[in-house]
């Protein structure tokens, strides 16, 4: 058996050398689905009181995600920030009013749909991620969207799309592919903080958003 998946694995391999615009491999990982899926009820609890990283013992809140929790539109983004450290929720700085904007350009607000991060607890100076903090923490977003069960995922910058896609490409090499990640469709796009900091982006960022809005409406039927 182990001889049949190396030769599949080496073919896809070379098909997304060969393709890498159509297709790519994404390698799984044991941690990527939780064995036993919890509901909400047993998963809040337990991610509020998660001392599975040195995060914890810099915390001041933990952020567990907020939005509708059956939404069909999912974004995740990278760890929380100050503002989301003090308050507890996410995206709610600077870069979470952008977002807020964007979502009413797109006739949407954050109560019809899910946002959540790859980490659960702010990063001391907002510095990305480490391995083992992404490790800790990603199977409790896995339950999240087992739970939502969204029609599509937004990945917003590229810590959280390289996590979840487990490829190495740049955002704009990303940008404009529409992924298959576990039967649901995802697309990256970039973080609001990267458009506040480079407002050159939001042309990009804004045509992109004019796709999800469309892909948003196709799936949901309300074209």
């Amino acid at each position: 058996m182990q001889a049949s998946d190396d030769l599949i694995k080496d073919f896809f391999l070379q098909q997304a050398e060969l393709f890498t615009d159509e297709f790519y491999f994404e390698e799984k990982k044991e941690a990527e689905i939780p064995m036993n899926v919890l509901d909400w009820n047993e998963l809040e609890p337990k991610v509020l009181s998660c001392t599975k990283c040195e995060l914890s013992k810099t915390r001041t809140k933990v952020v567990f995600g907020y939005g509708k929790r059956n939404a069909e539109l999912l974004f995740i983004g990278e760890a929380p920030g100050q503002r989301e450290d003090l308050q507890g929720e996410p995206f709610v700085g600077r870069a979470g009013h952008l977002l807020d904007d964007i979502l009413a350009a797109i006739q949407l607000n954050r109560a019809q749909v899910y946002i959540a991060n790859i980490l659960k607890c702010r990063p001391p100076k907002n510095r990305t991620p480490h391995a083992d903090e992404i490790a800790s923490c990603e199977p409790y977003l896995m339950n999240q969207i087992d739970l939502i069960k969204p029609a599509l995922i937004v990945c917003l910058g590229l810590t959280a799309a390289k996590t979840l896609l487990r490829i190495d490409y740049t955002l704009r090499q990303m940008r404009e592919k529409i992924y298959n990640y576990h039967g649901v469709d995802l697309v990256v796009t970039y973080h609001p903080a990267a458009l506040l900091r480079n407002p050159g982006l939001k042309k990009y960022a804004w045509e992109d958003f004019q796709k999800i809005q469309k892909m948003y409406k196709q799936k949901t039927g309300s074209i």
